[in-house]
């Protein structure tokens, strides 16, 4: 399965709605501290919308809920693969996306063998509060070598015109956040970023 080169992601399905039916294809469903029926009415809502403009939906760290929405795909970080129960995730077929952070993280991702890497935060990120500082280019080369075919997904301050490097030190896919949602015009955003990466 080939990901779209741009990778928006979400905070609630009202964004999905309002913005994948402008072409977006692959875009991810990061919904934190709600309760369990907010979250799988979101998912939902997000899997609705997304199914009907043959969009990959990607959920974020709730895999059960995934699991009962019967979702495609999933995302998790480190801290969420403590707790995750990766043979009910393979079980239902879920493809399996993982954050990672530095070699160890690394290591322990590819030993589930999962559809995609995630490098970040590339750039300084305001969209939470990280202990790994800003990884670099630089980084994404290292890693393309590390993890052969495996898609590779750069994160963390991303802007278009950042894009072209990330794709160019070896990334697959670029992952937008802030850089959509706080744009005073989230719409043409969205429009420039399909427009820069197909």
């Amino acid at each position: 399965m080939t990901l779209d080169r741009f990778y928006p992601i979400f905070d609630s399905a009202d964004w999905i709605e309002r913005l994948v039916p402008l072409g977006i294809k692959l875009v991810q469903l990061r919904i934190k501290n709600v309760a369990p029926d907010v979250a799988r009415d979101h998912i939902q809502r997000a899997k609705l919308i997304c199914a009907h403009h043959d969009c990959t939906l990607i959920i974020n760290d709730h895999w059960q809920a995934a699991i009962d929405a019967g979702c495609d795909y999933i995302h998790l970080g480190q801290e969420d693969l403590d707790d995750a129960d990766i043979t009910a995730i393979r079980a239902a077929s879920l493809r399996l996306g993982i954050s990672t952070h530095d070699k160890a993280e690394l290591k322990r991702a590819m030993a589930l063998a999962p559809d995609y890497i995630a490098l970040g935060p590339i750039y300084p990120t305001i969209l939470k509060k990280m202990k790994w500082h800003e990884q670099g280019l630089a980084k994404l080369t290292t890693w393309r070598d590390l993890i052969g075919e495996t898609p590779l997904i750069a994160i963390g301050g991303m802007s278009i015109d950042r894009a072209s490097g990330a794709f160019d030190a070896g990334a697959d896919v670029v992952a937008a956040v802030t850089d959509i949602t706080l744009n005073e015009i989230p719409e043409d955003r969205v429009r420039a970023w399909l427009a820069a990466t197909r």
